[in-house]
């Protein structure tokens, strides 16, 4: 099936008592055993889990083509269980311009589980090359990048993976499964942080994780996924998968409002440069346009009077509210540097859009506007 139609079947089925065409959100947190103590409905305890989690797993795994799929309370909870399914003494690589939360998580969190990383330019083969280590057990890959949109061979450094027996995890929150399926290319486990493009609304916190085996690694991860108890409610599935019912539709406009507004940003006298995988003059255009079916919705923009005028772009726009996260259909804006930790590679003078559905017009009237009053 294509993903339009996997994105609303998949995992959903009419609920069987009631002929709801909706599965219903069940918040038993308890479920019956037989006259043998058996879970006849295959369900006993919702940490363990809950109907509308696994619709909800069920459902992402289609998309990503993966064999299975866990669902998390949050992005970050997603990612903290594949590090801790690793053992003391472990390397991990990880990108130069990751997401500083994962980064954040391995040096404050983390270190005292006594696991090991180096930070490398994964666009540099050479370096990535002599970065692994005879203990490296796991790379971490995202791609798009955030905020910089910097894009990946994933085709190459999955392969580097496989050669070397490293576990690959490919963060494609930015691209949705609808962009970008990287366990078709190769990878081993995709990580979504499903508060952005997957819920798609702004109004649901939740992470994911999906698997190109049931292996090893998903095993160790649904075990902690279970020990740990860092699960969505069922309310909180029963929203990610309704967001999901549009995620198709919802990317197709998300890529034309930003192929609009990269371009207009592309000629303003004010913008310095536009960072998005669709511009030709982007360094990683042609490897975007190989392993994405389209571009996105996020770009991030520099500006040639610096980091005030940045600042004042992201309070002056009336549409483009200034907030955190990304991914719904409003559209938002950001000074990154504010909010990343001291010692951010990225640019003072940079500022994030998350690109919404709004009318293309009305939104490139709106940063009009501000860009010309910094």
């Amino acid at each position: 099936m294509k993903l339009e139609t996997l994105a609303i079947h998949a995992g959903s089925k009419p609920d069987s008592s009631s002929g709801a065409v909706i599965p219903p959100i069940q918040l038993s947190t308890t479920f019956i055993r037989d006259q043998n103590g058996e879970y006849p409905s295959g369900f006993g305890y919702s940490r363990a889990n809950n109907p509308n989690r696994e619709q909800l797993e069920t459902c992402v795994a289609a998309l990503e083509q993966g064999a299975k799929a866990l669902a998390f309370s949050s992005g970050m909870s997603a990612c903290s269980s594949v590090f801790q399914s690793l053992k003391a003494g472990d390397h991990i690589i990880i990108p130069d311009d990751v997401y500083h939360g994962v980064s954040q998580l391995l040096l404050k969190v983390l270190d005292r589980w006594n696991l090991n990383y180096s930070v490398v330019d994964m666009s540099n083969l050479e370096d990535l090359k002599a970065s692994i280590q005879k203990n490296t057990r796991l790379m971490w890959i995202e791609t798009p990048s955030n905020p910089k949109l910097n894009i990946y061979d994933l085709e190459i450094l999955l392969k580097l993976c496989k050669d070397r027996n490293i576990i690959s995890v490919c963060d494609n929150t930015f691209a949705s499964p609808i962009l970008q399926q990287p366990i078709l290319i190769g990878a081993d486990l995709v990580m979504h942080s499903s508060t952005k493009y997957l819920g798609g609304h702004s109004d649901v916190l939740g992470g994911i994780l999906v698997f190109k085996n049931e292996d090893e690694s998903y095993l160790k991860i649904k075990d902690i996924q279970l020990l740990a108890g860092a699960v969505p409610s069922p309310f909180d599935c029963f929203l990610t998968l309704r967001g999901i019912k549009t995620l198709a539709y919802r990317m197709r406009g998300h890529c034309d409002n930003a192929k609009a507004i990269s371009e207009f940003l592309l000629n303003h006298t004010e913008v310095e440069s536009v960072f998005h995988p669709r511009l030709k003059n982007h360094k990683n255009h042609t490897i975007a346009a190989k392993q994405m079916a389209g571009f996105g919705g996020m770009m991030s923009v520099t500006l040639k009077k610096g980091e005030k005028a940045a600042k004042k772009l992201a309070s002056s726009c009336e549409l483009f509210a200034q907030a955190t996260s990304l991914g719904g259909v409003e559209s938002l804006i950001e000074h990154r540097a504010s909010v990343e930790p001291e010692g951010s590679k990225t640019p003072k003078n940079l500022v994030r859009l998350s690109v919404g559905l709004e009318h293309h017009d009305d939104l490139i009237k709106d940063l009009e506007i501000a860009l010309n009053g910094i």
